[in-house]
């Protein structure tokens, strides 16, 4: 791994911490710039209190000067504002585990007594950091055009076929939405259904799908099982708190299908290789191919509920109904913008570990000439616009 990050913290710890290591010098990069994605991660319909609480901003502490990476390690930290809430409180033990939570797993791995200790960490707050690090992670890509991009397609029963990402004002009307999706109709039944689950003190997973634009064919490889890029982005998707499942391209549904309906039919035209359909979500052997990268990624219901589970408590070994803590009822859209974030870093990680540099005006040429060396294959406008 080139581009490499670490976080630590607490959901109600004094703050959360971030380093990002190899990041080239000189890409632009701003506490501002990072806010909006982490402001975009706040948002959505069906988000709990704890958002009303917090304004996330991630102050940068090394590894920028003047507005630009140095090459150095990065040093992030994003205060919890919660923090003074609870850092008095004589808070008891939390003894009754949540079906769906780290909780009893954490307690059989680590042994804690106080399965706080273990949710604390767990908690879906850590991907507050997460987003910090992809808004680095979109900062490089973004100076060589390749955009990464989100939308919901699914919250509990209610469904969308998505709208075209590469138009800015399908674009528009998603980030505009308070579900992530480009129909007003279906926005509107997905937050009937989200009123409906929290007046039955239920919560609603769903399906979003996270597509990035202009990536370059060659990224990733073939020739070892941890260097395929396909299984670098599920596992970077599935590490996403409350992910169930990831599919590339369309791969909930191709098994359904015979294999010249499955696959991505060529044909030439100017000089340079056009594919009929994305089936593939832009990856073959492991290896990008030039297509736009597609990652559709179905999260569950959030465990926290307000309506009691079946569960026990640690503390007497008896039959006991689950603990509630504060929760949203649902988290997809939030969950679609980190999403954003973990294809950012697992793209940025794998174009380093391709064109590799100390920084950017290293960097660039090596871009250049690999893109205009390449036979049957011609750069998008972004990408041919910074190269």
């Amino acid at each position: 791994m080139i581009f490499r990050w670490f976080s630590s913290g607490e959901s109600h710890g004094p703050c959360l911490l971030g380093i990002v290591d190899g990041v080239p010098a000189g890409i632009p990069l701003t506490e501002d710039l990072l806010a909006v994605d982490l402001a975009r991660r706040q948002g959505g319909y069906g988000r709990g209190g704890r958002m009303k609480i917090e304004k996330d901003r991630a102050e940068i502490t090394s590894g920028v000067a003047k507005g630009f990476t140095t090459g150095g390690p990065i040093g992030l930290r994003v205060e919890n504002l919660d923090w003074p809430n609870w850092k008095d409180r004589d808070v008891p033990p939390f003894t009754r585990a949540r079906p769906g939570h780290a909780d009893l797993a954490g307690f059989f791995k680590y042994g804690h007594e106080d399965m706080r200790l273990i949710l604390e960490r767990a908690s879906a707050r850590e991907t507050t950091m997460r987003v910090a690090i992809g808004g680095i992670a979109k900062a490089l890509l973004d100076q060589f055009g390749i955009a990464v991009r989100s939308q919901v397609l699914s919250i509990g029963a209610v469904s969308t076929p998505g709208g075209d990402l590469r138009d800015p004002a399908v674009v528009r009307v998603v980030e505009e939405s308070t579900v992530r999706v480009a129909d007003a109709l279906v926005e509107q039944e997905m937050r009937a259904a989200i009123d409906a689950a929290r007046g039955l003190h239920e919560t609603l997973g769903g399906t979003f799908e996270v597509i990035g634009y202009d990536v370059p064919p060659g990224l990733g490889s073939h020739v070892q099982w941890d260097r395929k890029l396909d299984g670098r982005i599920a596992q970077a998707m599935m590490s996403i708190h409350a992910i169930k499942a990831v599919a590339l391209g369309d791969g909930f549904t191709v098994g359904e299908r015979y294999g010249t309906d499955a696959h991505d039919g060529m044909r030439m035209v100017d000089g340079a290789v056009i594919r009929l359909s994305n089936h593939a979500g832009g990856l073959e052997g492991g290896i990008t191919n030039g297509e736009p990268v597609v990652a559709r990624v179905v999260k569950k219901p959030i465990s926290t509920t307000a309506k009691p589970q079946p569960s026990i408590d640690l503390a007497t070994g008896e039959d006991s109904p689950s603990q509630y803590e504060r929760s949203d009822v649902c988290a997809v859209p939030a969950a679609a913008v980190i999403g954003e974030a973990m294809l950012a870093i697992v793209l940025a990680d794998a174009f380093l570990e391709k064109f590799g540099g100390d920084g950017i005006a290293e960097i660039r040429p090596r871009v250049r000439d690999y893109v205009r060396g390449l036979r049957f294959w011609r750069p998008g406008a972004a990408l041919a616009a910074r190269i």
